[in-house]
């Protein structure tokens, strides 16, 4: 039996091919092991980030491709098609990190009601939630265009969840202005929704051909196009959020603001723009966000079950939102997931679509 995976070229990302992997037979899977197909995942610029971020946090190891290729990791549903474990049903529908494929052996460990995680050594050394798998069946929350949107969304709102929670606990150093880059991303939206609703001035830092959709979004309670962040009044704290890795823009915004930049938050790279030396920059100096970070800490303090209760409640105060601000648009085949993954890494996908894919015809 063999898989179709989609797999980029780890210095090249623009060279990209469909190969097929051999699988082993259902009736020749290892003690405790399932077989799934992947039948739908999502694909957003985060996932480019995964890309970049590759080799740095180890998510190439999660889904082995042949020398000098990787397979992205995508969040998505999968069907157990065969199962030798014993409380793993054939039928049961997963929801968690696939790879870019039609198909996934996973080594089911610490399997509960709830889900179960893959206990296969080569994804060992990741942070937990990237190898864990909710059993979704009959959950009408992962039915649909819900499902859809968990898809698409929950991880990157988890993130966004995080992020926020970050600031929180250090009263946002000082600041009551927050500034995000990528307004228009989905990270973004779901942090600007936080950040307004806990009464922050939030500014939406956007290309001009956004300007629109980012205003639309009613999370923001400023929008400044890229060319205009210097007009900005810079006598006021800040803090920025950056979800497009330009290093330009950074070098601006922290010149212009100097010491009144009390936060500098490195989470996302939609532009692909870093400098690998940027210098010294004036203000507070720019970090990284590891989301698995604030994870490990925030349930050490909250308990079991502390994060699910909180970000639940968050979420559900998003979620209504989504219909009205996500098109769906679902594409089927390699030649499809080719296409849509091209054009989202070239920043090609208008942000109001949210693209489901399938590598199955």
């Amino acid at each position: 039996m063999t898989a179709t995976d989609f797999i980029v070229a780890r210095d090249d990302f623009e060279t990209c091919k469909t190969i097929a992997t051999a699988l082993p037979a259902a009736d020749a899977l290892p003690r405790d092991a399932l077989l799934v197909k992947v039948d739908r995942f999502a694909l957003t610029a985060n996932n480019i980030t995964y890309a970049v971020l590759g080799d740095e946090l180890k998510y190439w190891q999660l889904f082995p491709a042949p020398s000098g290729f990787g397979n992205i990791p995508v969040w998505g549903f999968g069907e157990v098609i065969a199962s030798e474990h014993p409380n793993v049903p054939v039928g049961e529908r997963l929801f968690g990190y696939f790879p870019m494929a039609t198909h996934l052996v996973i080594e089911a460990t610490d399997v509960s009601k709830r889900g179960l995680r893959d206990g296969a050594a080569h994804r060992q050394g990741v942070a937990p939630v990237y190898n864990a798998y909710a059993r979704v069946s009959g959950d009408p929350a992962y039915a649909g265009r819900q499902g859809d949107y968990q898809a698409l969304l929950r991880p990157l709102f988890m993130l966004s969840f995080l992020v926020d929670d970050f600031l929180v606990e250090n009263d946002d150093f000082g600041a009551r202005t927050v500034l995000l880059s990528s307004a228009s991303s989905k990270t973004a939206f779901g942090l600007g929704h936080l950040l307004h609703a806990r009464g922050r001035k939030v500014i939406g830092l956007t290309s001009g051909g956004n300007t629109d959709f980012v205003s639309s979004l009613g999370c923001y309670d400023e929008v400044v196009t890229y060319d205009c962040v210097t007009k900005l009044p810079s006598d006021m704290p800040v803090a920025f959020v950056d979800m497009a890795g330009n290093s330009a823009l950074r070098a601006n915004l922290h010149r212009h603001f100097g010491d009144q930049m009390r936060c500098s938050v490195r989470v996302g790279l939609t532009h692909r723009a870093t400098d690998a030396d940027e210098g010294e920059l004036p203000g507070a100096k720019p970090r990284w966000f590891f989301a698995p970070d604030q994870i490990r800490k925030r349930a050490k303090e909250w308990g079991p079950g502390g994060i699910e209760q909180r970000f639940g409640a968050a979420w559900s105060g998003f979620a209504p939102m989504l219909e009205r601000r996500l098109s769906i648009v679902e594409s089927r085949g390699p030649d499809a997931v080719r296409q849509v993954y091209l054009d989202t890494l070239k920043g090609r996908i208008p942000p109001e679509q949210g693209h489901m894919l399938s590598l199955l015809g």
